[in-house]
């Protein structure tokens, strides 16, 4: 059973970027805090690239398995969060209409949208190997993360 205080896990991302300008640097770290404390099979985010060919997301920091390049809005569950800007709670990503298997491992997922000046310029997105992985203490927690972090990035 999780056990994860993300109170705690704020305070100690805080701690690590207050300092430090750098967004690549700033979500490496907490990519890598993230994925160590809530123990899931891949943490990470991806930007929004609106340049390539087909818009949409391009992968960013993260920790875990190879991941997808990129993904075009409104596919899979990244895509979905970035196109109706709300976070989605999938239990089971596999009942998931155009789920994108990066991984045949990830079985649950959690993705977050962040937002600059009103548009989504990021999302975070965690996969877990269990099903059901993901509550609504989990959303809450890293909403209040991902706004964090939309003040340092």
């Amino acid at each position: 059973m999780k056990n994860i205080n993300y109170t705690r896990l704020l305070k100690q991302i805080i701690s690590v970027t207050e300092n430090e300008s750098n967004s690549v640097a700033n979500l490496s770290n907490i990519t890598s805090i993230l994925h160590d404390s809530i123990g899931g099979l891949w943490t990470g985010f991806y930007m929004v690239d609106t340049s390539a060919d087909i818009p949409g997301l391009v992968l960013g920091p993260f920790q875990g398995p190879v991941a997808c390049t990129r993904i075009a809005f409104g596919s899979g569950v990244c895509g979905t969060a970035l196109s109706l800007r709300k976070t989605q709670v999938i239990s089971d990503v596999h009942a998931f209409p155009g789920h994108i298997a990066c991984s045949s491992l990830s079985n649950s997922e959690i993705v977050i949208p962040l937002f600059k000046n009103g548009e989504v310029f990021s999302i975070l997105d965690i996969d877990s190997t269990d099903f059901s992985f993901f509550d609504d203490v989990d959303k809450q927690g890293l909403e209040a993360i991902c706004s964090y972090i939309e003040t340092i990035v």
